[in-house]
């Protein structure tokens, strides 16, 4: 199976990785100067006490001559329109394309570009970075790939996926239903980024203080409730375990959409925060915390625009 890996990042290029070590026929399609640091360092996994290298096959946008048969998507969603652009050349009447952002909107702008049909579902859930060097770094064992068609069916391509994920190694769960396991996601991220970027620290230094152990389940209970009334409840132990991770002392942990806005970078505001308040206001559901949240982004983002 010929796989096209869009991006190299901290998701694309772990799953990618893992992928061309099993010795699976993968290509990563990358900036110029990303692929000119690849090619110098090659792909990098660090961290959990592990170290390996890749040497990564690359092509940059413009060179894509003919279909793939799997195209990984990992953009960060300020970059999506383009990729999309970039990719078209790949994606022909038999590829499946599967994304791996967070949030919805997405795969309503695949279903135009390519047509429903081409498009998967995916959930990514894998804690790495990438650090100084350009090497993704490990930072916790979680790591595995849900994926499966929009209408949960378990397709004979789906199978094929599958097998091929779980060759490499990649922990590649089907669920009964993709677009319910991506809402859950985005209920996950959205609650876990607005603890942090709301109060503008860890989830350790929001708990600790005074007031914060409040703040993780209220916003849990916003973004959930907008999730049931989309038709997805979010069952109790998913609940349970994102209270576990937004609610610890102590914690360290700060999700990657922080770590843009403490360092100036724009954020994926609009695609994680303005469409699901935005739904939310749809489907009649009060959300004034994620409101808070968005208006805070949005002004970070206005200045990392220079507006």
């Amino acid at each position: 199976m010929k796989i096209l890996v869009v991006g190299a990042g901290a998701t694309g290029g772990y799953f990618g990785a893992m992928l061309a070590r099993a010795g699976e026929d993968v290509t990563f399609l990358v900036r110029p100067a990303r692929a000119a640091a690849l090619r110098e360092r090659g792909l990098r996994v660090v961290g959990r006490d592990e170290e390996w290298t890749v040497e990564p096959r690359l092509v940059t946008a413009g060179e894509l001559r003919e279909p793939y048969d799997l195209v990984l998507l990992s953009v960060k969603s300020t970059g999506l329109d383009r990729a999309i652009e970039d990719v078209a050349p790949a994606v022909g009447p038999d590829t499946a394309v599967i994304p791996l952002l967070n949030g919805l909107a997405h795969i309503d702008a695949l279903n135009t570009r390519f047509g429903a049909p081409a498009v998967l579902g995916g959930v990514a859930k894998v804690v790495t970075t990438l650090d100084d060097s350009g090497a993704i770094r490990r930072l916790a064992p979680l790591a595995h790939l849900a994926f499966g068609e929009q209408d949960g069916t378990v397709s004979a391509r789906v199978e094929r996926i599958r097998k091929l994920l779980d060759g490499a190694g990649i922990d590649a769960p089907v669920p009964a239903a993709i677009l319910t396991a991506m809402w859950h996601k985005w209920v996950f991220i959205t609650t876990f980024g607005a603890v942090t970027s709301l109060m503008r620290g860890t989830v350790g230094e929001v708990y600790d203080a005074p007031g914060g152990p409040a703040l993780g389940p209220a916003l849990l209970d916003e973004a959930s409730a907008v999730a049931a009334a989309a038709g997805h409840p979010v069952p109790e132990e998913e609940r349970a375990a994102t209270l576990a991770v937004v609610s610890a002392p102590g914690s360290p942990m700060v999700p990657s959409l922080y770590r843009d806005l403490a360092a100036g970078r724009p954020t994926e505001v609009e695609h994680l925060f303005g469409e699901l308040t935005a739904r939310a206001r749809a489907l009649g559901v009060a959300t004034p915390l994620l409101d808070l949240a968005t208006l805070h982004l949005r002004v970070h983002q206005r200045r990392a625009d220079g507006v």
